[in-house]
């Protein structure tokens, strides 16, 4: 509650401009180094290294980790642009409640 309007905007802001375009090129970048080399350990031959296995679980892990970062990111910037509306709204509804209760509300 200490902080500003204009702070929360531009955290709000930094989220999705920064943070959530980052995460998602970042997590898109891991999975196609990840694919390749699983690729490059994998089955040639019949044959494969047990690590091509691993750093697909791996991924696997990673990829919904990052989803999870990304719907955290979102709940986290929308909760920073409601903040002001909530308190506006809640500012409002405690001083039309004092008028109705107030002896002097017509003057």
């Amino acid at each position: 509650m200490a902080s500003s309007p204009a702070a929360k905007k531009a955290a709000a802001k930094a989220i999705e401009d920064d943070l959530e375009p980052g995460v998602a090129r970042d997590g898109k970048h891991a999975a196609e180094t990840t694919k390749a080399a699983v690729r490059a350990f994998g089955a040639k031959d019949g044959y494969g290294w047990d690590t091509a296995d691993a750093l697909k679980r791996a991924h696997e892990t990673w990829e919904k980790q990052v989803k999870m970062l990304l719907g955290r990111l979102s709940s986290e910037k929308q909760a920073l642009g409601e903040t002001g509306i909530g308190l506006r709204n809640n500012d409002l509804d405690i001083a039309t409640r004092l008028a109705r209760q107030s002896r002097i509300h017509g003057i």
